[in-house]
């Protein structure tokens, strides 16, 4: 199975995390798993690149932590979109949008086009 080079994709994982994050708050576990179930295992995110995301994100005002004792009694972090995060999520995906527009233009078609 081809899957996706973390190079290709690294201006993303922000768009990805915050995407998930669009439904209410998760922890890390449970993001990596959606990413892999969502992309059908195409691409799978190391948990050194989520966590640095989520470092980096918290810095920047885009999501916030929180902590939580899981039943299991460890305490495991929680994290959610701030109103900035929100901001910056429209901006990643008009941002997409439009690298994809330009990146189409130097794809060949195989089937004839």
């Amino acid at each position: 199975m081809v899957s996706i080079s973390s190079d290709v994709i690294r201006g993303y994982n922000d768009t990805i995390i915050l995407y998930l994050l669009l439904d209410g708050p998760s922890y890390g576990y449970e993001i990596s798993k959606k990413i892999k179930d969502l992309s059908d295992e195409k691409y799978i995110i190391k948990q050194t690149t989520l966590y640095s995301a989520f470092t980096r994100m918290e810095k920047n005002g885009y999501i916030e932590s929180y902590s939580v004792d899981a039943e299991s009694g460890k305490r495991r972090t929680y994290y959610r979109v701030t109103e900035s995060g929100l901001d910056y999520y429209r901006e990643k995906c008009n941002e997409w949008n439009l690298t994809k527009e330009v990146i189409e233009r130097f794809i060949r078609k195989e089937d004839g086009e």
